[in-house]
């Protein structure tokens, strides 16, 4: 190919983002010409209420992927954390380029953690999944919820009184900005999204000029990785609205997955972890959301499905 466009959205973190894709590109064929092509989704739309609310997953991608379909770009780049299980018929992941540190983290007015920060204090959040987790861990905490890309969170951050907002790692590294007094957050304490610090690199099916020309950008680990998670979230079910999360590592010869469902119903979690071979990656995410079902967690997907026909489901389960 002599040049690819490349869609995605108009955020500075998918620009950074794609960026990163592009420079892969071009480092193994560096006579091809790459467009970017930005796009405005529903999610970039809605900045007033949290994404459980107004349809979660499939918000930052749908319009996209209508632009991949129609033909008018080669090559789409999400956050895999926005990306829906299942994808338009026609479509396709096509590589997956390394992953950056998955974890979530806070940034406090001052260098707390989840353990150190006030009792009483405020902490703003744009996922229900971080949200339900930190309540698990800190009760005494206010919980809001605050939305905008990475530049007006921590905008927010001070001009609406917080203690402290919670980020992705992933987002901050990509930036390449430095954040005082930000905080990871070990897996112990909360597990992040499925695909969190992944990129999705998507294509036509039938393009087979840039499933080769991306081959080389596919990065094994992460691929057993985001397989693990994508086949956990796959048997789950439920909707975008479930405050669920997942992470695979992948240590020797062998993929070590723990997932969490919150219940906000009971203000508790179900966790499990299960390890076992690379080559049953599959098996493993889908093994992982039988136990949390069989646990209780087909009724709780059940009650949230209930819950988000009658409204703001942010209210509901943090009241």
């Amino acid at each position: 190919m002599k040049k690819i466009k490349i869609g995605t959205r108009k955020s500075k973190l998918a620009l950074a983002q794609t960026q990163l894709v592009i420079e892969e590109i071009l480092r193994h064929y560096p006579g091809v010409e790459v467009e970017v092509v930005k796009i405005t989704t529903s999610g970039d739309k809605i900045l007033d209420s949290p994404l459980s609310s107004v349809g979660g997953k499939g918000l930052f991608v749908k319009e996209i992927e209508e632009a991949l379909l129609k033909k008018q770009i080669h090559l789409a780049v999400h956050s895999m954390k926005d990306l829906p299980h299942q994808l338009p018929d026609g479509l396709t992941l096509v590589a997956f380029p390394k992953r950056e540190d998955p974890r979530d983290a806070m940034v406090g007015q001052s260098a707390w953690d989840i353990h150190t920060i006030p009792k009483g204090a405020k902490v703003g959040t744009s996922s229900l999944r971080r949200a339900l987790q930190l309540r698990f861990l800190r009760p005494d905490l206010q919980i809001l919820p605050i939305r905008g890309n990475v530049d007006t969170r921590l905008r927010k951050l001070y001009s609406e009184g917080l203690s402290a907002i919670i980020l992705a790692m992933a987002g901050t590294k990509r930036l390449g900005i430095h954040i005082p007094n930000l905080i990871p957050i070990p897996f112990e304490l909360m597990v992040p999204a499925i695909g969190q610090g992944a990129l999705a690199l998507e294509a036509r099916e039938d393009n087979i000029e840039v499933k080769e020309i991306l081959k080389p950008l596919n990065h094994k680990e992460t691929e057993i990785a985001i397989t693990t998670e994508r086949a956990f979230l796959k048997a789950m079910g439920g909707g975008c609205q479930v405050p669920m999360g997942g992470i695979a590592q992948v240590k020797g010869g062998s993929v070590d997955f723990k997932a969490v469902l919150m219940d906000p119903a009971h203000k508790s979690a179900l966790v499990t972890q299960v390890s076992g071979p690379l080559e049953h990656a599959k098996a493993i995410g889908a093994r992982a959301a039988q136990d949390i079902l069989s646990k209780g967690g087909d009724q709780i997907i059940k009650m949230l499905s209930q819950e988000t026909k009658g409204g703001d489901l942010w209210q509901k389960m943090l009241s």
